[in-house]
């Protein structure tokens, strides 16, 4: 019977770009850059890899299609490398791909990579082409701003939110990523903001204001992982090893029927509950010491509180504003400054995501760092409320 991957797999490096309007450099720089941080930090040579995966989304406008991109930038010794794409849960799944390999023996050091490159594009946003044969008659002209507006509406309807208290809560969210993000000096944005700039700011998508969106970045996240066993060969002890790693892909349900009333995420909540099972977690709120989450939009880190079981149904509001997931609250969220701002390279956040849970974990978070965590949560959410993709993965010290 399948036992899941708890404890198999430890992360021996990890490494991550400065991420921001990145004119200076390509995707290769980019995949160099962390790589070469990573690598210095596992004390391996480039020739103990064995398989490597590349996380990339927009290829077309970024570093290309296929394997190439990873294998001639870092001039791997011709290993496998696959490419993986899966919205903006792509860089988490280049590291599942890996962790997989790993726990499966299939190989003893693998690579994973997540890059993404598109200020160059010029686009203000997210660049969308064809989105396949169908996705264009379901979202001829829908926008992620006005998707996550109607979750924001949809969660005040439910829970007789006033709208004014739901604004205060999400602006203070975002004054949080920007306190957070200010200490990071590998993020994109690093200048705090006051609660009323966020709820004053020109509005995007009603509810949600300027400072209520994630922006676009460049850069690239890298980890190498291998089994536990091996890794105590090597000489590693205090390891953070892989708790859980789950995948929870909408099927439609959303879309279809009343079953789903657009106030929550079904998804989050599916890969939540796998997650907990498989990392033996019975109370998140007691045994996560920090997570990081997707915050796409203040509204969807607000909404995945409740998703991920961290406070109870229709109190995230409170919870929120009472402080719990600050960085000095009782589980910190988005203390590197999350995707508001330490910023979206969409092929690189989840590993970016998984890069400060293990920066945490060793102690190594500079000014932001919190007391003695022990195991961290990681969010990813690719697409809209209604259509997307879920990933929650769990880490964790293992002495």
């Amino acid at each position: 019977m399948a036992s899941g991957i708890k404890d198999k797999v430890a992360i021996i490096g990890m490494g991550c770009t400065h991420f921001g309007e990145r004119w200076d450099c390509g995707p290769e720089e980019l995949i160099v850059e962390a790589f070469g941080e990573a690598l210095a930090d596992a004390k391996i040579d480039r020739n103990d890899i064995e398989m490597a995966w590349l996380g990339l989304f927009f290829q077309e406008q970024s570093a290309g299609k296929s394997a190439l991109p990873l294998s001639i930038s870092l001039k791997l010794p011709n290993i496998p490398v696959t490419r993986v794409e899966n919205m903006c849960a792509t860089g988490t799944e280049a590291l599942r791909g890996a962790v997989y390999a790993v726990a499966a023996g299939a190989c003893d050091v693998a690579l994973a990579v997540g890059v993404e490159k598109l200020k160059d594009t010029g686009y203000p946003g997210l660049p969308e082409r064809s989105k396949g044969t169908f996705d264009d008659l379901w979202l001829p002209n829908g926008t992620a701003p006005g998707a996550f507006a109607q979750l924001a509406t949809a969660y005040s309807a439910k829970h007789k939110t006033d709208m004014g208290d739901l604004k205060r809560a999400m602006a203070h969210v975002s004054v949080k990523s920007h306190a957070n993000g200010a200490l990071n000096p590998k993020a994109h944005l690093r200048k705090e903001i006051t609660e009323d700039q966020a709820i004053n700011a020109p509005m995007i998508s009603a509810p949600l204001g300027l400072y209520d969106c994630c922006g676009v970045s460049d850069g690239a996240a890298c980890a190498i992982v291998t089994s536990v066993e091996k890794a105590k060969e090597m000489g590693f002890k205090d390891m953070v090893t892989v708790k859980a790693m789950q995948l929870a892909p909408s099927n439609g349900l959303e879309m279809s029927n009343n079953a789903w009333d657009g106030s929550y995420l079904l998804t989050t909540r599916i890969a939540a509950e796998r997650a907990y099972k498989e990392a033996g977690i019975k109370d998140p709120w007691k045994e996560l010491d920090m997570t990081e989450v997707h915050d796409c939009f203040s509204i969807t880190e607000l909404v995945v509180m409740e998703d991920l079981q961290l406070c109870e149904e229709g109190g995230a509001v409170n919870a929120i504003l009472d402080g719990a997931f600050d960085r000095d609250g009782d589980v910190p969220c988005q203390v590197d400054g999350g995707l508001k701002c330490f910023g979206h390279p969409i092929g690189a956040s989840g590993l970016r995501m998984a890069y400060e849970i293990y920066l945490q974990l060793h102690g190594r978070a500079g000014k932001r760092q919190l007391d003695n965590p022990s195991m961290g949560l990681t969010h990813n959410l690719g697409g809209h409320p209604f259509r997307n993709v879920a990933s929650v993965s769990v880490f964790g010290l293992n002495s």
